[in-house]
């Protein structure tokens, strides 16, 4: 008889199960040790501290010398927009790097400061010693830790004289219109503090002249859905001899009528879609009874009604073409922002140095 077979004996799976397990960890430890060498410590970035000024000879130092000390690393710009007093002396002597800007206004200022200026961190901020300079580490941290692009001082103020009530009124109307033409809207949509990436930055078209340049950061984020955050900071009233240099009706119509300008050139196609209804309503009100007199009548007694309500008609058709057409090029516009955009590093990795 031939012997019986023997059994054939089965692999252990211990030992395959904890190479696998071994190797699953091998994995993950790779994974983050891939992700902690893109990272960049917040420490090493290059951080920028831009601040424009107008006539800020009472403030001004106090401003280099606050966020001096709470960012001792930061490299520290002060553009003085035509001041007749002694703000650029002053902020020489406190240790900014003092630069001027001949064309007067803000906008100006934040066009050449944007352009003049190499980091991966911006900090920008009013020379009137109203915003809380401890605040911007915090700001800073959030930006590279989360990769935003930009973080907003939302503004809680410390004393009654900080935020007058018509300012308050009049920021709180602004948030509310953006909200409604954009459909999403900050807290604060004109603090003048405020965080951003290098990539916000160097993609950021300046075409504001003036203070509704903050109006215009909030619209070109919200055109490009970037990641922003608001961080509530301490506001303050301005040091003595330091006055605001804002017209509450003159700037408030100026950024109202900005939010319709960035309507009409971001949004082209709601912009004229809503003039077109409107005209081709009025034109159907107009020759509404002059289409039942025709019926009923057989003639068309007001003859310059009817014309006047096809001309309104045609324009309602012009109007929605326009819509149309530059629907298209806003698109393509669009398209080369973001493309500005993503030739940026996020905030924190490697290649932003």
């Amino acid at each position: 008889m031939s012997a019986a077979p023997k059994p054939v004996s089965m692999p252990d799976a211990a030992p395959r199960q904890s190479a696998g397990r071994d190797l699953a960890s091998l994995h993950q430890a790779l994974d983050r040790f891939v992700r902690e060498e893109q990272r960049v410590d917040a420490a090493k970035l290059r951080v920028a501290v831009l601040i424009p000024c107008f006539n800020e000879e009472a403030a001004v130092a106090q401003v280099v010398a606050d966020f001096r000390a709470s960012l001792p690393d930061a490299a520290i710009f002060v553009y003085d927009n035509n001041s007749t007093d002694r703000t650029a002396a002053v902020a020489e002597e406190a240790g900014a790097q003092v630069r001027r800007v001949r064309r007067q206004g803000k906008g100006h200022v934040v066009r050449r400061m944007f352009a003049d200026i190499d980091a991966d961190i911006y900090v920008l901020v009013d020379g009137d010693a109203t915003y809380d300079a401890p605040s911007a580490p915090r700001m800073i941290a959030r930006l590279a830790d989360e990769q935003l692009d930009m973080v907003v001082g939302l503004r809680a103020d410390r004393d009654v004289s900080a935020y007058r009530r018509g300012h308050r009124f009049g920021n709180a109307m602004m948030t509310g219109c953006l909200a409604a033409v954009f459909g999403q809207a900050f807290k604060d949509v004109l603090s003048g503090y405020r965080v951003f990436s290098r990539r916000f930055v160097k993609s950021f078209p300046v075409l504001s002249d003036g203070f509704e340049i903050e109006t215009e950061f909030s619209v070109h984020a919200l055109e490009l859905a970037m990641p922003v955050a608001e961080i509530e900071t301490p506001y303050y009233a301005r040091p003595e001899g330091s006055f605001s240099k804002l017209n509450t009706w003159g700037d408030g119509l100026r950024i109202l009528r900005t939010i319709v300008r960035l309507f009409r050139s971001e949004k082209p196609l709601q912009f004229f879609s809503a003039a077109a209804a409107m005209l081709a309503c009025v034109s159907l009100i107009l020759i509404a009874p002059v289409i039942v007199t025709f019926v009923e009548e057989g003639v068309v007694p007001r003859l310059p009604t009817a014309v006047l309500s096809m001309g309104l008609m045609i324009m309602a058709m012009l109007s929605l073409s326009s819509g149309l057409v530059l629907d298209t090029v806003t698109r393509g516009r669009r398209e080369m922002k973001l493309m500005a955009y993503l030739a940026q590093p996020a905030p924190g990795e490697s290649g932003s140095r």
